[in-house]
């Protein structure tokens, strides 16, 4: 079986590849998932590792540097024939290969072909732990397995921080205070994301809410609003949203929260069953008890 390094490096090639038109759908993105699924030996924390870059279009200095990281792994000639056989298959998967598909695709394939595999079997472990260290450093291009963490565990924060880029400073908290207001505003978006439509009323409360409880911008806050309604678009964990917005507060900043949560519920002038339940799910998870939920869903009618 080859190795654990080749599939991921070859998964994460394959995803750059569907990236080649800076567009992908739903469906090509299900089809993607379905081929990877085939590859052998993909951990959960290796389809962590691909979920980051199936998420967002890949550039080419990426690109780049994740053909370095596949040059570095792949050892043997088996290894080069199951990188070309991978490749070919995902490109023929619709059918269709449109130019900018093809192009890419050449390059990994030429990529793939310039690869003396003999060399491997001289080089000594040292050699290639220096060689893949090299790689990933290839034009100082950043790796998105630094943000892995911040993907799994709080996918706003990261969302916003790849969208502030030199900008973040139009957001003026500390990072603890910048990671909590991801959080809320994910929760605030789950909930007026239940019935699968976020009304006007909705989003503006969640802005609302946002601007006065971290002093932000208008503009700012609309910006953190729009990320998270996103994601809960395309879909997002927000259990762990809940437990990680559990560990970053106190009791006293929950029971407002859960006021808030209610707030948004009730912004469209009708506080539904189903929005009610949802939020009731998020205060079990915050900790909060029976009479605390329903002193916050009072509150809304005063």
């Amino acid at each position: 079986m080859p190795n654990s390094d080749l599939i991921l490096s070859l998964a994460k090639v394959l995803v750059a590849a569907a990236w080649a038109d800076e567009e992908v759908s739903h469906d090509e993105i299900n089809a993607l998932k379905d081929l990877l699924f085939h590859l052998p030996g993909l951990s959960a924390r290796d389809w962590a590792e691909l979920d980051i870059y199936i998420d967002s279009p890949i550039d080419p200095s990426e690109r780049n540097r994740l053909l370095q990281d596949l040059r570095t792994a792949i050892r043997t000639r088996q290894d080069k024939e199951l990188a070309s056989e991978t490749l070919e298959q995902l490109i023929q998967a619709d059918g269709t290969v449109t130019p900018e598909e093809r192009a890419v695709a050449d390059e990994i394939q030429s990529t793939i072909d310039s690869i003396n595999t003999n060399i491997f079997s001289r080089m000594g472990k040292m050699i290639l732990v220096s060689a893949k260290k090299r790689s990933r450093t290839v034009a100082g291009t950043a790796n998105r397995e630094r943000y892995l963490e911040d993907f799994i565990r709080n996918r706003i924060y990261y969302k916003l921080k790849r969208k502030l880029g030199e900008n973040e400073a139009d957001i003026p908290l500390s990072d603890d205070e910048f990671r909590k207001l991801c959080l809320a505003s994910g929760l605030l978006s789950r909930v007026a994301f239940v019935d699968k439509d976020v009304t006007t009323e909705e989003k503006a409360s969640i802005v609302e809410i946002l601007r006065k409880s971290w002093d932000l911008r208008r503009e700012t806050a609309a910006l953190v609003a729009e990320t998270a309604i996103s994601a809960f678009e395309e879909g997002i964990d927000y259990y762990r949203l809940s437990r990680e917005f559990f560990i970053a507060t106190d009791e006293e900043e929950r029971i407002k929260f859960v006021r808030a949560l209610f707030q948004v519920a009730a912004a469209d002038g009708d506080l539904s069953h189903d929005e009610t339940e949802e939020i009731r799910k998020i205060a079990q998870v915050l900790k909060l008890s029976h009479k605390q939920f329903i002193d916050a869903k009072l509150s809304t009618r005063s």
